[in-house]
């Protein structure tokens, strides 16, 4: 049920923002709008107001807009011919044309702020909830300073520069004003007696570390089940406590653990409500984003978050800074595919995207608001590169068409659009399999 409700949720309202932008640009120019739908294939309901049957299809994979005199080439034309009447979309300049191809992806582009805003200023910025703990050291890396000076797991920070009973909210601010060569002045509790002491980050590996490992536990935020944590009985919401009976404070502690045994099997403490449960777990090799061989067994990371209300502006900064740094990452993602370096296998289907929305509703709104935020960026740019078939490509050929100052003939265009179905209908196929399989608890 929570699968079924995330699809209709997620994808049934970015597919409606997509067609949404096509919709209001073609009527700002003037073109006649036949059909609105969600979905492909026979109408299952809906209604007609003026010209536009707005309508809900069988298939729901996707949407579109057909609008009156589409080029027959286009796979959602249907089969009346231009007739050159002046509310058709052949009728319309190319430079219009094209804006109208172009709105889809960018309303997809735009979505996320809009909506990361919104909920930013109803709910509050959200911020991992270890952030209220208290200042107390769990465990500092050899080349951090504090360690020099006396200071050992388990002692409390007292005072940081002159902020009494500092948090490691504190800690984070001071080092988003920069991390190198900082100095401070520490007051630590060290076996009921207080000392005070001066540390520096020069010279240290990760200067973030100069108060050592955050007290961010490792949750596991999702188990795929073709990998081996899923196979041994690890689930979502579970707490990696430790590994061999090494304690774990925190996820990068989990990756340098796993990474120690050489492939060798862990034995795996975690907490599951209010119990302990250990399993024994066998680390496989994969690649990580960087293209190098890492030991896995298969977990992504979750988030314990609390609410900070914040104002208008707060909020329109927040999702400005998300919704930025997430295009970067999805146009990297995106080059990495064209050259070889991110498998397509690691693609996902509406299958995955399901399942992925099925997590998603249980974890919450927060969740959900990521997801959307995240598929539609990847919807907006993904719709932009130069494939037929896709908004991009057909922005390539208006453009080609442009520079030659007349239009390709009906066979070139079909052509051209037959090898973009071609290609995208063999990755959908390869992409959906890979999916099933990484579905099956049997797979390994």
């Amino acid at each position: 049920m929570n699968i079924a409700i995330g699809f209709i949720l997620v994808l049934g309202i970015l597919i409606l923002v997509h067609e949404w932008g096509h919709f209001i640009v073609a009527r700002f120019f003037g073109v006649r709008v036949d059909v609105f739908s969600i979905g492909f294939g026979p109408r299952l309901f809906g209604w007609k107001r003026g010209a536009t049957d707005y309508r809900v299809s069988a298939f729901p994979l996707g949407g579109y807009v057909r609008m009156a005199g589409q080029d027959l080439s286009e796979i959602d034309s249907g089969d009346q011919k231009p007739t050159g009447a002046p509310d058709e979309l052949m009728s319309k300049k190319r430079w219009q044309r094209g804006l109208i191809s172009l709105a889809g992806p960018v309303v997809n582009l735009i979505f996320p702020f809009v909506l990361l805003t919104g909920y930013f200023v109803i709910k509050g910025n959200p911020y991992p909830k270890y952030l209220d703990d208290p200042l107390v050291i769990l465990r500092l890396p050899k080349d951090s300073p504090l360690a020099k000076v006396g200071v050992q797991p388990g002692d409390r920070i007292v005072s940081l520069d002159g902020v009494s009973s500092p948090t490691w909210n504190t800690v984070e601010s001071e080092f988003s004003k920069g991390s190198i060569n900082k100095k401070f002045k520490v007051t630590f509790e060290h076996q009921g007696e207080i000392h005070s002491a001066e540390a520096s980050t020069s010279g240290m590996q990760v200067p973030e570390l100069l108060f050592g490992y955050t007290p961010n536990r490792p949750i596991v935020g999702y188990a795929e089940k073709d990998k081996p944590a899923y196979r041994a009985g690890i689930r979502r919401d579970d707490i990696i406590l430790s590994m061999n009976g090494q304690p774990l404070n925190n996820w990068p502690e989990m990756v340098t653990a796993i990474q120690n045994t050489g492939g060798k099997p862990i034995q795996v403490t975690v907490l599951r409500g209010k119990q302990a449960v250990s399993f024994t777990v066998s680390p496989v090799s994969d690649k990580n984003d960087q293209g190098e061989t890492v030991w896995i067994i298969g977990i992504r990371p979750g988030q314990e978050y609390s609410f900070r209300k914040v104002g208008v502006i707060q909020a329109v900064v927040s999702a400005s800074d998300f919704t930025g740094r997430e295009t970067w990452q999805v146009v990297a993602i995106v080059g990495k595919l064209v050259t070889g370096k991110v498998a397509a296998k690691q693609l996902q289907s509406f299958i995955g995207i399901a399942n992925e929305a099925g997590h998603a509703v249980q974890e919450g709104t927060f969740a959900v608001v990521l997801l959307m935020a995240a598929l539609s960026l990847n919807l907006g740019i993904l719709n932009l590169l130069p494939i037929p078939i896709l908004d991009g490509g057909n922005i390539l050929l208006l453009t080609l068409e442009g520079i030659r100052r007349r239009d390709f003939s009906l066979a070139f265009k079909e052509r051209f659009v037959q090898v973009g179905l071609v290609f995208l209908l063999a990755l959908f196929a390869y992409v959906m399999y890979n999916d099933i399989v990484r579905l099956l608890p049997s797979h390994t």
